[in-house]
């Protein structure tokens, strides 16, 4: 066999030990991996997941992390779609100079924006609440949204709002029932992209929140305790936060293809 053909099961294959590894450590105790290397478990135990979800610690930041996310996601989305279109569909004074405007926003880092976030919210109360870290996100999220949906919705011939408007739809009617439909790899796409960006995130939400909205990522780097760095349920709640990107993965696989061979991705 040429090495061509090997290149890519053995990425697939080097991609996949670490995933192999978390979880074979979630299903050790301390003990076994601080005593030596083994390949799997030797006395598996789901005593760190059962941790994970009877500890409300635990429990609430992976509940906080999917609402923030949720949030994000759904509002990115809805923003998007209208500021996308209008892109796409008009021209108008500077609009070029706004859409780059957009994009810088997504350019520079969370850091930048880290203490007017903190300051703002403070005093106006959304300090430690879902919503502060979701609509943080949005200012990196939204920009993204744009500019993916942007490029589908370009790729719609302009002939099909035309024609909409003849036949007597509204803008409403034509744009849920009509022009939605033909860019959902599109909106699948940008759905995936707020998603992963907003999950994985860890500067904002962690600063913006303390204790009753604070997310997983932030639980996970706190974990050091009098006896040490609880390994195996550091190990467990990484497992179980792959889960939901893995899912949305899943629910969107088809989008994703589509819109990496059709869309501005």
């Amino acid at each position: 066999m040429s090495l061509s053909r090997l290149t890519a099961p053995l990425y697939l294959l080097a991609s996949f030990v670490p995933i192999y590894w978390l979880v074979g450590m979630s299903m050790k105790t301390n003990e076994e991996i601080l005593g030596g290397f083994t390949l799997w478990p030797q006395s598996p135990t789901l005593a760190n997941y059962v941790t994970i979800f009877t500890d409300p610690d635990w429990s609430n930041g992976y509940l906080n992390s999917l609402t923030y996310v949720a949030l994000n996601t759904v509002l990115s989305v809805l923003l998007a779609l209208p500021a996308a279109y209008a892109f796409s569909r008009y021209r108008f004074l500077g609009d070029s100079h706004l859409f780059f405007w957009l994009l810088s926003n997504r350019m520079a880092p969370p850091a930048v924006f880290l203490l007017p976030f903190f300051q703002l919210y403070s005093s106006i109360g959304l300090f430690d609440t879902p919503w502060a870290v979701a609509l943080a996100h949005m200012l990196f999220t939204v920009p993204l949204a744009v500019w993916i949906l942007e490029g589908f919705m370009s790729g719609v011939p302009r002939e099909i709002d035309e024609t909409a408007y003849i036949d007597g739809y509204g803008f409403l009617r034509f744009f849920v029932r009509i022009f939605l439909p033909l860019i959902r790899s599109g909106v699948g796409v940008t759905a995936f992209f707020c998603f992963m960006f907003s999950w994985v995130e860890l500067l904002l939400a962690r600063t913006l929140t303390s204790v009753e909205a604070k997310p997983i990522v932030a639980t996970m780097t706190r974990t050091v305790s009098a006896a040490g760095m609880d390994w195996g349920v550091l190990a467990a709640a990484g497992v179980l936060t792959l889960v939901p990107g893995a899912i949305v993965i899943w629910f969107v696989r088809d989008y994703i293809a589509k819109g990496f061979a059709l869309g501005r991705v």
